[in-house]
């Protein structure tokens, strides 16, 4: 038994009222012993909170190493970060996280380079619970467009200021939820999407969004003109674009968590704003798409269609309609086409296209003629790692980079040069070289072969003299056609300091592959991300970098829903669990947080078919107590209206029930329940972040027999 997993007899677990609640659905016998947990403000369920967090707190908070864990995490952390420059006539904007800031800055540097700190969250908010969601500057860079939300509620409201008095001129603007911005030029007008049931107590007020223009200075309530989006579905969600020289509005729609959407673009005229004449690009469900309209009058389309790992056409704008589209990059059959930047400026002789590639979650930048397509080169990478979004301005582009050991750096790429030279160092860097010695270690991606015989390929970090089996956390993912990739993460680099191997699996349900690869996990094949998971685990043992009593299995929302199929399908496999922001309960998540627009990634219980698929994996119903699990530490935040906290304590107490009495068992079936009030699903203050990842690390570290560095 790992040191310290002793049994402290004057530690229980708190009373949870197993209730005999059994329905019958669709022929089907589902129990639900715990629903009553659903209702956070009950008293019954808010005592039995009380109790869980005095819990977690005793047992977390005297683990050992967590002040080593937090001097190191912190000193990684206060690195910061740098975005790429957003230019707006003369002025560029940036995002910045300097050492010591809870939260990244909006800053502003004029024509002469002199640079001020434009939005700061912190002086919004002192105590750390506001968040800057979004931000868009006018065409001018005279007005600015922001978006923040409180405690993590994601409800955003939007305002403008004025950038150069500070003034503020609109807002708040209500049910935005992060909503694109799409300015006119002059900055009197733009495009942006909102909840026709802003400012309503009903349920769906987070739904039901709409594309609206609206004027500076006029009522939103009352002024605001619809331009798109009546009767559409009620988990309809829009991207808005303007295109050059405020010709041409692109308004893209996405229903629920299809990767699927459809676009239309229509010209602009001073008489056509409030009511444009749209044309479709393609038709309805075909493909998953972006389009941009060029200064050179075709619309660039990087698409799916016809092609799962994605590829760039370009048509006449005059010609959406039945007109031939042209490809410029076709498909690599091995690499994913991520993004695009146009340079045209006019220095070049011709235009240049970058293509940004993820190579099995690799990145390269290949250059191509704009014209043609025509392959020219690429653009040198520093290493094995992960390119941002490549940002162009005439004959400029700026990219961010960074690799497991590598803070993120931002650099700028000459085409009239054809020359890479860093454009923006983190802004805590000579920490960075400070703690050097400790971030030493390699990567490598191994492969291993799910039950279906499909290869799934795993990225792992070690020390670099790595010998023998290590206690090892294995993250996953595996949903909505997101991708982990292999980027600065000071969380797995403390815990290879630490002697410690951390893996990542790039299972099924992900994008890793292309949109096959996403479609292959979801809806009745979503087993097949568990299984590769499992796979992954195996091939960690079976490789000597681990063993089954050193293993532990991490992820967060829909990779919580991973680990949490994975350790009741296979207890044994893992020794600790950790389980963040999870969804658990597959028959009634439709019924809480954003769940009725992700039945298209899972399922509907609705349909007697699809409850089939959900109850076959779904963790909170495979709970038993004939099975000995692994210790589970789950981590919530109150303010989540993502994915609702209902589902960590309903599969808590459930976990909680088959240790038999009350009392903790000894190390492995610890189940632990911790609940962070204040933040939401995602973006949250830097001591909150170190916060987090000391509970987590110090837990994994401690069932897996990690001795971590006393300070």
């Amino acid at each position: 038994m790992p040191a310290g997993t002793q049994r402290d007899d004057r530690r229980t677990y708190p009373a949870a009222r197993r209730r005999r609640l059994v329905e019958v659905i669709h022929g089907r016998t589902v129990a639900d012993p715990y629903r009553w947990l659903e209702k956070a403000d009950d008293d019954e369920t808010q005592q039995w909170m009380r109790g869980q967090d005095e819990l977690s707190h005793a047992v977390l908070d005297g683990l050992p190493g967590r002040d080593w864990l937090h001097t190191r995490l912190s000193g990684l952390v206060s690195v910061g970060v740098t975005g790429p420059p957003v230019w707006r006539g003369a002025r560029r904007f940036f995002m910045q996280r300097r050492a010591g800031q809870e939260h990244a800055v909006l800053r502003l540097a004029d024509p002469g380079g002199i640079e001020c700190a434009l939005l700061d969250p912190m002086t919004l908010d002192p105590t750390g619970r506001t968040t800057l969601d979004s931000w868009q500057a006018d065409t001018a860079g005279g007005r600015l467009a922001y978006q923040i939300s409180v405690g993590g509620d994601r409800d955003s409201r939007l305002y403008v200021m004025d950038v150069d008095t500070g003034a503020l001129l609109e807002g708040p603007i209500t049910g935005c939820r992060q909503s694109p911005v799409a300015w006119l030029p002059g900055g009197e007008k733009f495009y942006y999407v909102r909840s026709s049931l802003a400012g309503s107590s009903s349920g769906e007020n987070r739904y039901h969004r709409r594309v609206y223009l609206h004027t500076i200075g006029t009522d939103p309530d009352t002024c605001d003109r619809l331009v798109f989006g009546e009767d559409g579905p009620m988990t309809a969600a829009f991207h808005v674009a303007v295109g050059p020289g405020g010709r041409w509005l692109t308004v893209t729609r996405t229903t629920g968590a299809v990767r699927r959407n459809e676009i239309w673009i229509a010209e602009l005229t001073e008489d056509t704003l409030a009511r444009p004449a749209f044309v479709p690009l393609h038709q309805p469900g075909e493909a998953h798409s972006t389009a941009v309209v060029g200064h050179d009058g075709r619309v660039y389309v990087h698409t799916d269609l016809d092609a799962p790992r994605g590829r760039l056409a370009v048509v006449g704008i005059e010609d959406l309609q039945g007109g031939e589209w042209t490809e410029l990059i076709p498909q690599d059959s091995r690499a994913r086409l991520e993004h695009f930047a146009v340079l045209d400026g006019a220095g070049l002789e011709r235009g240049v296209l970058l293509a940004g590639w993820s190579r099995h979650s690799i990145s390269e930048i290949t250059v191509h003629d704009l014209a043609t397509g025509d392959r020219l080169g690429a653009i040198p990478l520093p290493g094995l790692g992960v390119v941002g979004e490549i940002r162009g301005r005439g004959h400029e582009a700026w990219f961010t980079y960074t690799d497991p050991f590598t803070p993120v750096t931002v650099y700028r790429w000459d085409a009239l040069a054809r020359t890479t030279s860093v454009w923006a160092v983190p802004p805590g860097q000579d920490t960075a070289h400070a703690h050097a010695q400790h971030q030493v270690g390699t990567m490598q991606q191994i492969t291993c072969t799910s039950p279906d015989g499909t290869e799934v390929r795993v990225t792992v970090l070690a020390p670099q003299d790595q010998t023998g089996p290590l206690p090892t956390i294995l993250y996953g993912y595996g949903g909505f056609g997101l991708s982990p990739a292999p980027v600065y993460n000071p969380e797995a680099l403390t815990w290879v300091q630490a002697g410690g191997v951390y893996a990542t699996a790039h299972v099924r349900g992900g994008l890793e592959e292309g949109t096959q690869w996403h479609l292959a996990g979801t809806r009745a094949d979503k087993q097949r991300s568990i299984d590769d998971f499992h796979a992954a685990a195996e091939a960690l043992v079976n490789g000597r970098w681990t063993t089954c009593s050193q293993l532990v299995i991490s992820g967060e929302s829909n990779g919580g829903l991973l680990v949490g199929a994975a350790l009741t399908q296979r207890p044994h496999m893992y020794r600790a669990a950790l389980c963040a922001a999870p969804l658990l309960d597959m028959v009634r998540y439709e019924h809480s947080g954003l769940g009725p627009s992700w039945t298209a990634e899972y399922g509907s219980a609705s349909d007697p078919e699809e409850l089939g698929w959900l109850l076959g994996y779904s963790p909170y119903h495979h709970v038993t107590t004939e099975a000995d699990y692994p210790a589970v530490l789950f981590t919530v935040s109150d303010g989540d209206t993502l994915v609702d906290p209902l589902h960590a304590r309903k599969m808590c107490a459930a976990l909680q029930h088959t240790a038999g009495g009350r009392a903790l068992p000894a190390g492995r079936g610890t189940t632990l329940l911790r609940r962070e009030a204040g933040v939401g699903h995602g973006a949250r203050a830097v001591s909150r972040i170190v916060g987090l990842s000391v509970d987590q690390l110090s837990f994994a570290a401690e069932h897996v027999g990690l001795r971590l560095p006393r300070t």
